[in-house]
């Protein structure tokens, strides 16, 4: 059985002329770009556009890897085409917040429908037998070329190319998820399902400057330096997991990955073009690189939940009151809100009702919320 490939190349830099240099050689180390999509074949970037923050803050796909992205498709003969779900404003505006307009507006970019709603049925799925798509992926007229950022999350440990296709569902449909599927696992099944549904035919990682920390909005920038390329999206985010130093069955879409036939996390079924994952892997890579618990306490242990679980934590002199983790909690009535409507006073939580959902710490734009683990917490996973 042939060995899923992965190209890791060196980009110590944003400059344009450097991005597409690295950039082509990693699709040679593939075979080139004709591998993948057919000659004049439509394509359809899918990047990472969280939120509407400035591309210095590492939390959206950078403006120059788009640049070269699109340069060497239409190079191709591609007609290309962008979109994204922001989880905060919509796709344009997010998309000019982060650089990706103008580079859009210059290389004659379209911006694609990712606001219209569109039911696609996929029976063959393990766990998620349908989806409501964006009108721009349910249409099947691209070939999707997805662009995550390389970051730390939450809820998932890391975001990478499994996680970023989440984006094509549009608007608050993706709180729906949160809400039915609260735990990682379950979280994780439908992600990968995800993927088998849209079929992306190739994943480009911008790990140039990645996020550690509290990601993956609210995280600091590292220097990592690499270009990550690959077909096989399990075996992409192994690779990350590696270049962060964690154990790459930590976040929960490697094993329903490899189980639902995606992709492999295994380092043996995985051939690394390019450079050494050791010559690029950072000193050190802040991230929670416990694994996720598959189940919640429950029974005699449920109440003891809100000393287990980790939990999201409003730090009182950051907060400035502007209310985004109240009006992006999934839970009604919020798990998250005012104190008597006393919007003086940072938003409080009713931990025996939080989902641990971190839609909160995931969006909040003064990187005020951050995870707690517990005491108790920590001892029960190390012990």
């Amino acid at each position: 059985m042939p060995k899923s490939k992965v190209a890791l190349v060196r980009c110590d830099s944003y400059d344009p002329a450097v991005v597409e240099k690295a950039l082509q050689r990693g699709l040679d180390l593939l075979g080139g770009i004709q591998v993948f999509i057919r000659p004049g074949e439509p394509v359809l970037f899918k990047p990472n556009l969280l939120t509407p923050d400035p591309p210095e803050l590492c939390v959206t796909t950078h403006p120059a890897v788009l640049r070269a992205v699109a340069r060497l498709f239409q190079a191709a003969g591609s007609k290309t085409a962008y979109g994204d779900s922001p989880a905060v404003g919509s796709p344009g505006s997010v998309a000019k917040k982060a650089g990706l307009a103008v580079v859009a507006e210059e290389l004659g970019i379209e911006l694609a429908d990712f606001v219209t709603p569109v039911e696609v049925s996929f029976p063959a799925g393990h766990q998620n037998k349908k989806f409501i798509l964006a009108k721009a992926v349910a249409d099947r007229t691209h070939a999707l070329i997805n662009l995550p950022k390389m970051k730390t999350h939450g809820l998932m440990r890391t975001t990478g190319a499994v996680k970023n296709i989440f984006g094509c569902i549009p608007g608050l449909l993706k709180a729906e998820f949160h809400v039915k599927l609260p735990n990682a696992h379950p979280f994780g099944r439908m992600l990968v399902d995800l993927n088998l549904c849209v079929q992306p035919r190739l994943h480009i990682m911008d790990g140039v400057m990645a996020m550690q920390g509290n990601g993956p909005r609210s995280g600091t920038p590292l220097a990592v330096n690499a270009l990550l390329i690959s077909a096989d999206p399990v075996a992409l985010d192994a690779t990350v997991a590696r270049l962060m130093d964690m154990d790459p069955l930590v976040p929960p879409t490697a094993a329903y990955g490899l189980e639902y036939g995606l992709g492999t996390y295994k380092e043996e079924e995985i051939e690394v073009l390019g450079d050494a994952i050791g010559s690029l892997r950072p000193k050190r890579y802040k991230a929670v690189k416990l694994p996720v618990p598959e189940k919640e306490p429950s029974g005699k242990v449920q109440f003891l939940r809100q000393w287990i679980v980790p939990k999201p934590v409003i730090s009182k002199t950051r907060c400035t009151r502007c209310g985004t983790c109240v009006r992006m909690c999934p839970i009604d009535p919020k798990v998250v809100n005012w104190k008597a409507g006393d919007k003086s006073q940072p938003p409080v939580y009713d931990y025996p009702r939080c989902i641990r959902c971190y839609c909160c710490q995931e969006l909040c734009p003064e990187r005020a919320i951050k995870i707690r683990t517990p005491l108790l917490g920590w001892l029960i996973r190390r012990g």
